[in-house]
């Protein structure tokens, strides 16, 4: 069954961008996946295509209308998860992709200007995410991540199933380094344990990177991953790259 991602968005042609490449782009042509971008403005029901109005109490910027995009998302919302991209969302995580993947498919709401009118977030139930702490010109850049970390976990769509299971977060730790030919570059060797071919001491050698990594460029996680370990099965992380 084909999974089937609908983007709401006022810049319909930033799609397919970079998803028409490399894993995602050939499982987009062999139809593993589709994608339908919908212009929100078609929409809107003046003569003028008005998506936006002034924001009540004041301030500054615009705010996407609820009717609008109440509209927009009707004509999409059949069952399938429904996310607003907005800085003011829970971070994306490894363990949402892998949520995603296993759903029919997903809509994805970009925000524009200054946010969306919060009833149609609450009236649709939308799933409110974020890329991390900063903020973008909208949500497409967002909405491009997304469906790349979730497309690429489809069934099909990666060479080497196992190489999931070993990527970032996927175990609650960041990646152990990798190295290919040749052995020696610069003056710099590759580990000699990697050249060993003892499976058990390459296994060891890279739980033990991961976890050096972890514990030095995320404490967050490593914090995570501690309690998780001493508690139970380890959980997907709640952080982001």
């Amino acid at each position: 069954m084909t999974w089937y991602a609908s983007v709401l968005t006022l810049f319909p042609e930033m799609f397919p961008g970079p998803l028409a490449h490399s894993l995602a782009g050939r499982a987009l042509a062999n139809g593993v996946w589709a994608l339908h971008a919908t212009n929100i403005r078609d929409f809107a029901t003046d003569r003028h295509r008005t998506v936006d109005d002034t924001p009540f109490g004041g301030g500054a910027g615009m705010v996407l209308r609820p009717d609008v995009l109440d509209a927009a998302l009707a004509a999409q919302q059949d069952g399938r998860p429904a996310v607003c991209l907005t800085p003011r969302g829970r971070r994306f995580t490894q363990a949402d992709a892998q949520r995603y993947a296993a759903a029919p498919g997903l809509v994805l709401l970009c925000g524009r200007y200054e946010g969306i009118d919060q009833r149609v977030i609450e009236a649709r139930n939308l799933e409110e995410l974020s890329l991390g702490d900063f903020v973008l010109s909208g949500g497409e850049l967002a909405a491009l991540a997304v469906l790349d970390a979730v497309v690429r976990l489809l069934p099909g769509v990666m060479g080497a199933a196992d190489s999931a299971m070993e990527e970032s977060f996927s175990a609650g730790l960041l990646e152990y380094p990798h190295y290919t030919r040749p052995a020696d570059w610069q003056g710099r060797r590759v580990p000699e344990v990697l050249l060993s071919g003892h499976h058990a001491a390459v296994a060891a050698w890279r739980q033990e990177q991961a976890e050096r990594i972890t514990r030095e460029r995320r404490p967050d996680l490593w914090a995570q991953y501690q309690s998780a370990k001493h508690s139970g099965p380890i959980a997907s992380p709640a952080g982001a790259p």
